[in-house]
């Protein structure tokens, strides 16, 4: 079961450095304005990103949005199946993946980031754990080819070694 911890020193540090500097630029007039604008459409986002995604994987929202396309293929015979009517579903179809695009690749950055913080987190706390893996991700593509290859022969090292000692138990018995 989950220990129940307090924040870690760096995000302690982070958050009373980001309120003492939040106060500050509060205070300040210009450029530090411009931040503050920035920083409040990126949680403004941030948020209506993640009610959005929290709904649409609900099967409710697949029920309306079916629930919509059989509505416009009712009235297909209303409209003697024209091309304006084609266009509709075409059009809301194109608008909604393009939107709905945007907010994964939201959703999938936030979760993403969020794992690689509480992996980081559990190599750091293990002892027997190597700390170059808890900075994985800002590895280069040729530094991560290069630790998969040594991680996929200590990988093969170890399970050789395991299938022996299996294979001894079996004959011991």
């Amino acid at each position: 079961m989950a220990r129940a911890k307090s924040k870690p020193k760096a995000v302690a540090a982070a958050s009373a450095k980001a309120s003492a500097s939040s106060d500050a630029k509060a205070s300040s007039k210009g450029a530090s304005r411009d931040e503050t604008k920035n920083n409040n459409w990126s949680e403004i986002f941030s948020r209506v990103a993640c009610v959005i995604a929290h709904w649409m994987g609900k099967p409710i929202a697949f029920l309306i949005a079916t629930a919509l396309v059989i509505i416009w293929a009712f009235t297909g015979p209303l409209f003697n199946y024209s091309d304006t009517w084609q266009l509709v579903i075409n059009t809301s179809t194109t608008i909604i993946t393009f939107l709905m695009v945007f907010l994964i690749q939201n959703t999938q950055n936030r979760d993403t980031m969020a794992l690689q913080l509480k992996l980081s987190e559990l190599i750091l706390v293990i002892s027997e754990a190597e700390n170059r893996f808890a900075g994985a991700e800002d590895m280069s593509e040729q530094e991560l080819e290069e630790l998969h290859e040594e991680l996929r022969r200590r990988t093969e090292t170890t399970l050789g070694a395991l299938n022996q000692r299996r294979a001894a138990e079996k004959k011991a018995s």
